[in-house]
């Protein structure tokens, strides 16, 4: 399995239950073709919304939180208390982040005006979700939009990550739910690699050449 493919059978899973205001915001790099192949099952829009983990010190690859455009911030408290993070170095490390993350949403955004998603139904998409923090800073985010409902759909997850997410989530589909101590999104993949921007915008340019504004 792909992203492209996962995207084809999230957009068969979730078919029926969907209306006509859905809308699909993708979670770059790696939610975007996964995002871009279910909007095009489904013929629903696509969007971005553009979050980070905010790293562990000395540690990039693990992450202690995220943060969203609007300054929406969300911590793993209990990993935050195992590291003695104090709160000026969660300040510091946030802001870093915000600034990542306001500047890949001015590049992969080119200027395009985000779709309104007032009283619409958002469908968040990653390829895949480890802690769910990152993703739950998007479902915060989002509601600030005073959408109908947030769904999260995604082809797979671990068990913790789902749990979290959908305690604040209105509904959550994954197709491949696992658990235990070692746990990594690109196992449930055959092809996986990590996306650069240039691969992220061309999969925005397609989507939004088909319903420009």
């Amino acid at each position: 399995m792909d992203r492209c493919e996962a995207g084809r059978l999230l957009a068969t899973m979730i078919r029926g239950w969907l209306r006509e205001d859905s809308v699909i915001l993708a979670v770059p790099s790696g939610g975007v073709p996964v995002g871009y192949c279910l909007a095009e099952q489904l013929k629903l829009p696509l969007d971005i919304v553009v979050v980070r983990k905010i790293p562990v010190p000395g540690n990039p690859e693990a992450g202690f939180g995220a943060v969203a455009p609007d300054g929406t911030l969300v911590l793993n408290q209990r990993l935050v208390d195992e590291l003695g993070l104090d709160q000026v170095t969660i300040s510091r490390l946030a802001a870093s982040r915000l600034r990542e993350v306001e500047a890949r949403l001015r590049r992969f955004r080119g200027g395009r005006k985000p779709i309104d998603l007032a009283q619409k139904e958002p469908v968040l998409v990653d390829d895949g979700l480890a802690s769910g923090f990152t993703m739950l800073a998007a479902v915060r985010s989002i509601k600030r939009h005073n959408p109908r409902t947030v769904v999260v759909a995604v082809p797979t997850a671990h068990y913790d990550a789902l749990r979290l997410v959908a305690s604040e989530a209105d509904m959550v589909y994954c197709l491949n739910v696992r658990s235990g101590f070692l746990f990594a999104v690109a196992d449930a993949y055959v092809d996986w690699y990590d996306l650069d921007d240039r691969e992220v915008q061309g999969y925005l340019q397609k989507a939004w050449a088909k319903s420009p504004e």
